[in-house]
């Protein structure tokens, strides 16, 4: 059973399988997200969208689809791929995720998330779950959050990961719906009162591991993303702090040999090294030289024939 006292919010084109190594480097036990990945692209796509290396775990497949049939044929291909859970999407306010009639839009429709939860559930043996906002466009009474979780539970989903803020579909950009509609984190923790049984993970706005403990007096995790993916390193602290672990804490030395393995393999196979280190640009934040380290990486890894040497050079221009 995975404990999911923190995690890795799903970030579209940054939480990819190279991002979630370097993030498994600096912790065990935080749990791993991928990008939202579309039913399209599993069934359809010419890309393995379902591709994660072994060292990932825990790691939980993100979905976006509403069609019964489609969601339920991913949710079996992915337990054959070995992820340990499947999340279903319903918290996404993009033009393109409601062109598709899923993300955000689906908490306006909780008997077509059921039916995909229990179609899901009696075809595979991990488990299902759900992350959504408090609410959509004027949607967004305590009755209303209250009615979808009420409706969607009965279908097998124990754990719910809820947005503390609601989305607007027209009017707000995706960025925007991540920082404009006001924060409401008493609603998640009245929702963890009222369905006691369930697992209620928190996500939206919270940027340190002191927060993280408050929250966890309340409910039950906390995901939190852009401030993992800005400050990654502060990773190398969660097993200690969260989960109350009594292990090293790695330098950044050791992350970033370890990373450089990672780097020369993945080169090897034909891959750029950009392709890795784009996701450790924060590494060095807060330190003396963190600029130059960005822009050594930005300038150089994605030149033919980079590899670990342009992460090492980038390194040694910082003071630490």
């Amino acid at each position: 059973m995975i404990s999911h006292k923190l995690s890795v919010a799903p970030m579209l084109d940054w939480t990819d399988r190279h991002c979630r190594y370097f993030y498994r480097v600096m912790s065990k036990r935080t749990v791993l997200y991928t990008e939202m990945v579309t039913t399209g692209a599993i069934l359809f796509g010419k890309w393995d969208y379902l591709a994660f290396n072994k060292e990932e775990h825990p790691i939980v497949l993100q979905l976006g689809g509403s069609d019964v049939k489609a969601m339920t044929e991913c949710a079996i291909l992915a337990e054959q791929k070995g992820y340990d859970e499947i999340n279903i999407n319903v918290g996404c306010p993009s033009d393109r995720v409601q062109n598709g009639r899923f993300g955000a839009c689906l908490m306006a429709d909780p008997n077509l998330v059921a039916d995909c939860v229990s179609s899901m559930k009696n075809a595979v043996n991990i488990p299902i779950t759900v992350k959504s906002r408090i609410g959509v466009d004027d949607q967004d009474s305590y009755e209303f959050l209250h009615k979808f979780i009420d409706t969607v539970k009965p279908a097998g989903c124990e754990h719910f990961i809820i947005h503390a803020r609601k989305a607007w579909l027209s009017g707000l950009s995706p960025k925007q719906n991540r920082e404009v509609p006001p924060l409401d984190y008493d609603r998640v923790y009245q929702i963890k009162k009222d369905f006691s049984e369930l697992k209620i993970s928190i996500n939206g706005g919270i940027k340190t591991f002191e927060e993280t403990n408050d929250h966890l007096q309340n409910i039950d995790g906390v995901m939190i993303g852009r401030e993992i993916y800005q400050n990654p390193y502060m990773l190398t602290q969660a097993d200690n702090l969260i989960w109350g672990d009594d292990v090293n804490v790695k330098s950044r030395q050791q992350v970033i040999d370890e990373m450089s393995d990672y780097i020369d393999q993945y080169v090897s196979g034909g891959g750029r090294a950009w392709h890795v280190v784009r996701h450790m640009l924060g590494m060095c934040n807060g330190l003396a030289g963190a600029k130059q380290f960005r822009r050594y990486l930005s300038e150089n890894s994605g030149r033919e024939g980079a590899n670990s040497k342009v992460l090492n050079e980038a390194f040694a221009k910082v003071s630490y």
